[in-house]
């Protein structure tokens, strides 16, 4: 399960998908980011049907890869750049499903009664 407070970030670009744990942590770096920060970095692939997922559990770096079958996943528009998740979204990513439309509630103060 992820953490709801993970930092997710979404490469928007495919990457080359012959890349393992090295290649992509470099990739990572080359962008600014920390690799070891803990935060989940997301790789999809030129075909929309395969993504790689890398972050560091506290002991390794850590490589996910799923290919759906039938279908691919919902990707944005091909641009430069990140774009960031929340694990709820993330999450639907992942299962296939279109992340755009998962709506994360913001959580508000309660009021006091009386």
């Amino acid at each position: 399960m992820i953490p709801p407070q993970a930092r997710i970030a979404l490469a928007a670009e495919p990457v080359d998908f012959r890349k393992g744990i090295d290649g992509l942590a470099a990739l990572v770096r080359d962008a600014g980011s920390d690799p070891f920060s803990g935060s989940l970095f997301v790789f999809r692939a030129k075909r929309a049907d395969r993504i790689k997922i890398l972050w560091w559990d506290g002991t390794g770096l850590c490589l996910l890869a799923k290919r759906l079958e039938q279908d691919q996943f919902h990707w944005p528009r091909l641009t430069a750049g990140v774009i960031r998740l929340s694990s709820a979204q993330l999450m639907a990513l992942i299962e296939g499903m279109d992340w755009r439309r998962v709506r994360v509630p913001e959580a508000t103060r309660p009021t006091s009664v009386g």
